[in-house]
């Protein structure tokens, strides 16, 4: 923890640090829309410089850019130009909101007929938000970025997103909260294009997981580098957040790397990385999500993949775990047969999750399960087992939830008809 805290440390010295010399100083309060209470803890971003509002909604901040990017953990970010507080203080309202959202891979959200599926389904239900690839298991980058490793590996063989800022301007004028899911360290092209950089057996052959794809070093300062250059490429094309997944060392023993595979080194690499990612979306003011194994809520070290649950709230705005009751395969105390207790696995879990962070339910925003069960009795997963997952997180006071089909495959089983306050 101490490690950490002097991460964060060094984090918010260089952000503050970054003001020019010319910088105005700006001064305002940050409140909610709804009820117009002072809402403590809001950032507020003005290009490299972040500050943080008291318990009064106040705030001040020094910078030179000429917009004020304002968010907070269940509200909806805002921009504010500069000049708005030529006149003095300036108050900001903030919408709360918590999104509801499908999964679409890089071919659904570039399939016409499984996209307007998609929005059609959020058109007539409680469903809000989309959360879609940007950079697959597989490397494939689906837009046509303009990071120069991307071509050179071969990870831009399948674009599927022809104009991404228009794709996700269309999606917000639709009402429709829009999340990057960028695929970290699992990386087949990246890895087999620069064995350099990839994970090794421990006679030294390429590592490749149960999908035969090959897996880059969390280790290696040019896969964490090339990682963030595509998360700033999303931020720059106007997502509200940015969702980082297998964020995480392989889930396989006796791999070798570039530093020694200790837990300690492990989490340093996994924090460090974050934090990393976070400074440099600094001047975008967009939310960042890290996905966890689910059962990282239960184990107390770091599940030997580098992810231990009570740093994370100090990197990230919200924590997504992957509460799949298919995926406890050894259940949970209590509750030997996931899916036949999906309101426990998700309840419970996130409820662990708090107690082991401190963190407030609002900084979770649980994965769950829109698929056929493949562990135990192949059920399918209807609308009672999206219901009674859904109302575990609700139960809980998550910041939403996330539902999860790898064929993109959805219907309005378990799902609310009623509306709710769009994103505009």
């Amino acid at each position: 923890m101490k490690r950490l805290m002097r991460l964060m440390c060094g984090l918010l010295f260089l952000t503050i640090a970054a003001a020019p010399a010319s910088a105005r100083t700006l001064r305002g309060t940050v409140v909610d829309a709804a009820n117009h209470a002072p809402i403590e803890g809001a950032f507020v971003t003005m290009g490299e410089t972040v500050a943080r509002t008291a318990a009064d909604g106040s705030f001040t901040i020094a910078g030179d850019a000429s917009v004020v990017g304002t968010r907070a953990y269940g509200h909806l970010r805002a921009e504010t130009p500069a000049a708005a507080f030529a006149r003095g203080p300036r108050e900001i309202a903030l919408k709360p909101f918590k999104p509801k959202a499908l999964y679409l891979s890089g071919y659904g959200i570039g399939s016409g007929t499984l996209r307007m599926r998609a929005l059609n389904l959020i058109e007539a239900t409680e469903l809000n938000a989309v959360v879609f690839d940007l950079k697959s298991e597989r490397g494939q980058i689906v837009y046509r970025t303009a990071i120069p490793l991307a071509a050179e590996v071969g990870a831009q063989t399948q674009i599927t997103v022809g104009n991404l800022a228009a794709t996700v301007r269309d999606l917000r004028e639709r009402g429709v909260y829009t999340v990057a899911r960028i695929v970290v360290f699992s990386d087949d092209r990246l890895a087999r294009a620069r064995p350099a950089y990839a994970v090794r057996c421990s006679q030294g052959g390429l590592y490749t997981d149960r999908l035969h794809l090959a897996w880059t070093d969390p280790f290696v300062p040019q896969v964490r580098e090339y990682n963030i250059a595509v998360a700033v490429e999303a931020a720059r094309a106007g997502f509200d957040e940015i969702q980082l997944d297998y964020v995480r060392f392989p889930d396989t023993p006796g791999l070798r790397y570039r530093e020694a595979n200790t837990r300690a080194n492990r989490v340093r690499a996994i924090d460090g990385f974050l934090a990393e990612t976070r400074r440099a979306l600094t001047p975008y003011n967009v939310f960042l999500a890290a996905d966890v194994f689910g059962y990282v809520a239960w184990n107390l070290n770091d599940t030997e993949i580098g992810q231990q649950i009570e740093d994370l709230p100090a990197i990230v705005d919200y924590i997504s775990p992957m509460l799949y009751p298919s995926g406890f395969q050894f259940g949970i105390p209590g509750y030997r047969n996931p899916v036949r207790n999906s309101y426990q696995i998700v309840y419970r879990s996130l409820e662990r999750a708090r107690q082991r962070t401190g963190a407030a339910p609002i900084r979770f925003r649980p994965w769950l399960q829109a698929f056929r069960d493949y562990a135990f009795d192949r059920r399918p997963f209807g609308a009672t087992e999206i219901r009674e997952q859904i109302s575990a997180a609700e139960k809980f006071g998550s910041d939403g939830w996330m539902l999860w089909n790898p064929r993109n495959v959805y219907t309005s089983a378990g799902l609310n008809p009623e509306k709710y306050p769009a994103c505009q």
